[in-house]
């Protein structure tokens, strides 16, 4: 039978039915992707939007753009997506909330030096902005923020306030048990997350110009090290 939870394409069921005379089997994979079953739709379509943003930015693509590129029409899209500020927020998410989420739930259950803990997080977090696609959504917030403010707000209270939140809940961690000095934690949690914006800004804005590419490692592993000698209790006088 043919599989269930597609959308009915003539196509398709002529192929099928030419097996059935043929006597050859028809792969899944064979598919076109628009018969794909829906819930395969919505990581395209955001791959598809990512690709879109990356190259023309949150204003200059339309919904049209990220359907052509995730190979469905238009007016598919918008069963899964109202607008595109609604691909936007579900791309943040997918692309960004949820890491944090994982990274807040890893803190949760650590057990360890709260060093330990701030050079595992920064290491897990420097990963993602350095090689990962997260690059390109800050960029386009902080370039559309003007003319798309609730990009911008969505962003804060998503992404930016959440990290902010887990940071500050690592340092009084670590002031609690006596291995960070005394220091304003909404402060040291900005001087945590600053150099990982550098990183993802740079990649995405600056990294093309690059006679040689820029070791974004490095500059992880150096912050790390400056970082917690900052945040080491004071010796005596």
């Amino acid at each position: 039978m043919p599989p269930t939870n597609l959308s009915f394409d003539n196509n398709w069921m002529v192929s099928y039915l030419s097996a059935l005379v043929t006597g050859r089997s028809v792969s899944m994979n064979e598919q076109p992707r628009w018969l794909r079953r829906k819930e395969e739709r919505t990581p395209e379509i955001l791959d598809a939007a990512l690709a879109c943003f990356s190259e023309k930015g949150f204003a200059a693509t339309r919904m049209e753009d990220i359907a052509r590129r995730a190979c469905i029409s238009k007016g598919t899209i918008y069963l899964y997506f109202e607008s595109k500020q609604a691909v936007f927020k579900a791309l943040a998410q997918r692309v960004v909330g949820s890491r944090v989420a994982e990274i807040g739930a890893a803190v949760q259950g650590f057990a360890g030096p709260t060093p330990e803990l701030v050079r595992l997080v920064l290491t897990r977090v420097g990963e993602i902005v350095s090689t990962g696609d997260v690059a390109v959504l800050p960029r386009m917030v902080i370039a559309e923020a003007g003319n798309f403010p609730e990009l911008a707000e969505h962003w804060r209270r998503e992404v930016v306030d959440q990290g902010l939140a887990l940071w500050e809940a690592i340092i009084r961690r670590g002031q609690a048990r006596g291995e960070f000095r005394p220091i304003d934690p909404g402060h040291a949690a900005r001087l945590c997350i600053a150099p990982m914006i550098i990183v993802a800004l740079w990649r995405s804005v600056f990294g093309r110009f690059d006679e040689t590419p820029y070791d974004h490692q490095g500059l992880i592993d150096a912050h790390i090290d400056v970082l917690l000698r900052g945040l080491a209790p004071e010796g005596p006088a």
